[in-house]
């Protein structure tokens, strides 16, 4: 007499889930790194296109730079002016992008501490009225923990400093590439 077996037994079950976990404790870690570096490159693409876009407002509106991150910003409908270019899009002119924070600040201003891991970015006090004739701009990661993150500066030179430590500034080595 033969016996039939069907499904699997409760032991072939508890290998297999186990090989699961296995494959996917290896795994998890390694996603979340590139999940860190995809934001990171997002942020320096971010300041990239910033300082771009500082340029073209800068002979464009023959102001000098703008006065905040919002002037760069604007309405999708109607004509853009110098308080609303339309250079970049409404997520990076609300200042958070990617899990980082950019602030900003005209004509030399500086912020009276800097907040590394800051929930909410700073904007410059600069009139829309006055001539900036500089910015700075700091990115700081909104959800580091444990360390994660690098942080970034710019300012308009154009050159892209980072530091793993602590925020960035125009002291830092400018970033490769």
């Amino acid at each position: 007499m033969r016996k039939r077996s069907q499904g699997f037994s409760l032991i072939e079950l508890l290998i297999v889930v186990a090989i699961i976990l296995i494959i996917a404790a290896i795994a998890i870690p390694d996603l979340l790194k590139s999940r860190q570096a995809a934001n990171q490159a997002s942020c320096a693409g971010s300041l990239r296109t910033i300082n771009t876009s500082e340029v073209t407002y800068s002979s464009t509106y023959t102001l000098g730079f703008s006065y905040s991150l919002l002037a760069l910003d604007g309405p999708s409908t109607g004509a853009a002016t110098a308080s609303a270019a339309q250079l970049i899009d409404s997520i990076l002119g609300n200042a958070i992008k990617s899990t980082y924070g950019f602030s900003y600040y005209a004509n030399n201003a500086t912020p009276s501490t800097a907040v590394a891991c800051a929930a909410t970015p700073a904007q410059s006090n600069a009139a829309s009225t006055s001539n900036v004739t500089s910015y700075t701009i700091t990115a700081s990661p909104i959800l580091c923990t444990n360390g994660n993150g690098n942080y970034y500066f710019t300012d308009q030179s154009g050159v892209i400093r980072m530091n793993n430590t602590a925020p960035a500034t125009n002291g830092d080595n400018p970033l490769a590439g």
